[in-house]
């Protein structure tokens, strides 16, 4: 079987990854992950989850190589990981008692395939006061988060409700995945 590697440092990725694949190599990928100009986010996880991918099976030509990218979307602004807990806060308000949108882009490339996909999932924020920011803020989870939540983690107590994929919330949409992958190995 054809050697599968996850372009990506998330751990939070390889555990999902693990659900739908028993054996892979994980082999982060360094590149540029700055917005392009008038780049849509649609556009921006696609290229990022691309590029992942490109860069690692450069290195590995003989394997299935997975690269994937998740950002926030709220009123067209990109929401990353936040800067400093000002920012975190800034995002927290913005989320607050509204809906927003998770894109994560999915690149499944070998030396002769490419297949792709960006998944949409709809999240909606419960009213979160200015002293609960704060305590979560505390807990470290927001860090490294896009959005500055995780939805696995205790940031799930904050989410009233999701319309689309859980798993691609998380960081790699399973399904989509699995799906992918079955077409090129």
């Amino acid at each position: 079987m054809q050697e599968i590697v996850l372009a990506s440092a998330s751990a939070r990725r390889a555990d999902l990854l693990n659900k739908i694949v028993t054996h892979f190599d994980i082999q982060p990928a360094d590149i540029d992950e700055t917005a392009q100009p008038n780049e849509s986010s649609h556009d921006m996880v696609l290229r990022l989850a691309m590029g992942k991918a490109k860069a690692v099976l450069a290195d590995r030509p003989d394997a299935c190589v997975i690269g994937s990218d998740t950002v926030i979307n709220k009123n067209n602004e990109v929401l990353g990981k936040p800067r400093d807990k000002e920012d975190f806060l800034r995002m927290m308000a913005l989320l607050s008692d509204s809906s927003h949108e998770v894109l994560t882009g999915v690149a499944v490339l070998t030396a002769k395939q490419t297949q792709s996909i960006v998944v949409s999932t709809q999240v909606h924020f419960a009213h979160l006061t200015a002293e609960q920011a704060i305590e979560y803020w505390h807990t470290n989870e927001p860090a490294d988060k896009a959005g500055g939540y995780a939805i696995q983690g205790i940031g799930g107590q904050f989410i009233k409700s999701i319309h689309g994929s859980y798993s691609s919330v998380v960081g790699l949409p399973l399904y989509e995945t699995k799906m992918m992958l079955e077409k090129v190995i």
